[in-house]
Order: structure tokens, then sequence, then C-alpha cells
């Protein structure tokens, strides 16, 4: 990771649902002030300790689409903070911020958007709203790994499963009703993929399956005080920054029925001069995927003591050069 001053801007990335795990956060929790206080600011606003659920478990109970979300979120978040307080006033600023899904939601309060104790009480709502709409439509998901997008287009014609993520070249994630994805699955296999995969959640995420959640969503936005981004985020549904708390709020209620289009946000934020992805949170998830979109850019993931203290060495040896 070789940060020179004439080559460092910086695109920050946040992981959605599916990265979580019981002990995430706690090392930085215990070493990091800053961490600390988003733990028990995340308490406070929920009112229960969302901190003892992320740190001791029960996983089954962590894995709970309500339970899952806001965690992701808090550690996130408190892997931002560590990060802003080792580098204080060198911290660099973002020339655009954009999450994956849930990750989304992240990239708001670190945009200033909305405040971080309002962030954790909207995706705890929109984890019930989601695992809600699942009980009312059951669906599933699978990734698919090794064909193009052209030849999905095709499949989900043929089977009537949507496209749930675009996540690189030749990964993409189907969503629908789950005999439709076992057939989608099943052509994707004959028609010469690497991988068909599964995935383990509970409910048709990112299509129109999700319709149910919608309007419950508009109404857990629409009193919420909000802001205009003071960085860019490069929206899921859109691949190209909102800029606007109108944008914002039709991301969000959007976003939940459309694809998540990864390949080409990335894409957008490295056209627009991001040489340098910094992913914050449990996951390297995001991290990987960038570096598969494009060999050219430096992506890193920050997610304790260790590799925060580690970029930041690299943030302020280019400061210096």
């Amino acid at each position: 990771m070789a940060m020179t001053q004439e080559n460092r801007e910086f695109s920050y990335v946040f992981p959605g649902q599916g990265s979580q795990s019981v002990g995430m956060g706690l090392e930085l929790y215990q070493s990091s002030p800053a961490a600390r206080e988003v733990f028990e600011e995340a308490d406070d606003s929920l009112g229960f300790s969302l901190s003892r659920l992320i740190f001791e478990g029960p996983s089954r109970e962590l894995q709970d689409t309500m339970n899952s979300q806001p965690a992701i979120m808090v550690v996130s978040i408190a892997c931002w903070k560590a990060w802003e307080e080792y580098l204080g006033s060198q911290s660099p600023r973002p020339i655009s911020v954009a999450g994956h899904s849930l990750g989304e939601y992240t990239s708001l309060v670190v945009a200033g958007v909305i405040g971080f104790g309002d962030g954790v009480r909207l995706v705890r709502e929109r984890g019930r709203l989601m695992h809600e709409a699942s009980e009312v439509r059951p669906g599933g998901m699978a990734a698919i790994i090794g064909l193009d997008e052209l030849a999905f287009e095709h499949i989900c014609a043929e089977t009537g499963v949507e496209l749930a993520n675009v996540n690189s070249d030749d990964q993409v994630v189907i969503s629908g009703d789950k005999i439709a994805v076992a057939r989608a699955m099943d052509l994707a296999t004959a028609r010469g993929a690497k991988k068909a995969v599964p995935l383990k959640v509970s409910g048709a995420f990112h299509s129109s399956l999700m319709g149910h959640a919608q309007q419950g969503l508009v109404e857990a936005i629409a009193d919420l005080e909000m802001s205009d981004p003071e960085i860019p985020i490069v929206a899921n549904s859109l691949a190209t920054p909102v800029t606007t708390v109108e944008d914002v709020r039709n991301e969000l209620t959007e976003g939940l029925c459309h694809c998540v289009r990864w390949k080409q946000s990335v894409r957008y934020m490295v056209d627009s001069g991001a040489s340098h992805f910094a992913e914050f949170g449990p996951s390297r998830v995001l991290s990987s995927l960038i570096r598969r979109i494009d060999r050219d850019v430096e992506a890193f993931t920050l997610s304790d003591s260790s590799s925060i203290e580690k970029a930041v060495v690299e943030v302020q040896d280019g400061i210096k050069e």
C-alpha cells in the first residue's frame, strides 16, 4: 500500500449484511476511546446493550436481520472513528463514500446526512421491515460466479429471478422466489458458471419481493432530520452520486427493491479520481471486490487497531513525501 502525495485520493466504503460475527469490534472497544464512545452511544440510542450482543452473542441472535444490520453499522463507524482518532488533523478527506446495501446507510452518517443515533435506529427498523417482508413474500438469493452480466440478464428473463447485486465482472447475486432461484442456479451451471452458491439469508433482498417493506421505510425516514451530503455518496441503484436530501430519500426507498450496482459504483469512483479505497468494518469483502474490479487501485480494510495503525503510518509517510 504505497501512498504518495501525488496519488492519495481516497474513497471510503462500508460493508453490508453478512459480514457480522460474534466478537467483532471488541479489540477496538478496548483500545480506542473514540470507538468505545460509538458502542456506548449505540446502546443508549437503541435502549438495550447491542454492544454486549456483538461481543458475546449468541450468534443466532446476532444473525437476526434486526440485530445484524445495526451491529455492522456500529462496528464500521467505530473503525472509522478510531481511524480519525489516530490521524487527527492529518485524516484524509475522501472524495466520495459508498456502502454495499446496508453499508450505504453507514455512508450517510459519515457524509453528515444523518446523525449516528438516528442511523442506528433506522437500520434496525429497516432490518425489521425486511424480515417482515420476507415472511409475507418468502424468497431466497444465490451468488453466481463465472458468467458475464449479459448472460445473467438472459437467465433472469427465463426464470423470473432478479439481479440483486452486480459485484464484479464475473460475480452477481440473484434474488427471487426460491424455486426460481434454484432453477436459475441450474441454468447458470449448465451455461458455464464456475460456482452457484445459495446464500444464507432470510429473504429475497433487493428484489420486487421486498415491496412490502418500502412503505414502512418511507414512513421511517419521513420525519428524520437530514442534511445534504457533505461528501458525494455514490448510490447503489444509480452508481452515481446523490447530493441532496431528496436524492437520498429516493435512493433509500428505491434501494430495497433494486439492484446494488457495486461494480459500476467502484468504476465511477475510480473514474472520478479515487486511487485508494479504505473499507471500514469487520469484512474484507469489498476490498477484495475492488481489487478484482480494478487492479490499479489500492484497497485495504480497517477493522482493528493493528490494521488502522499500519494504514496511519502509510498516510503519514505519504504526507511527508
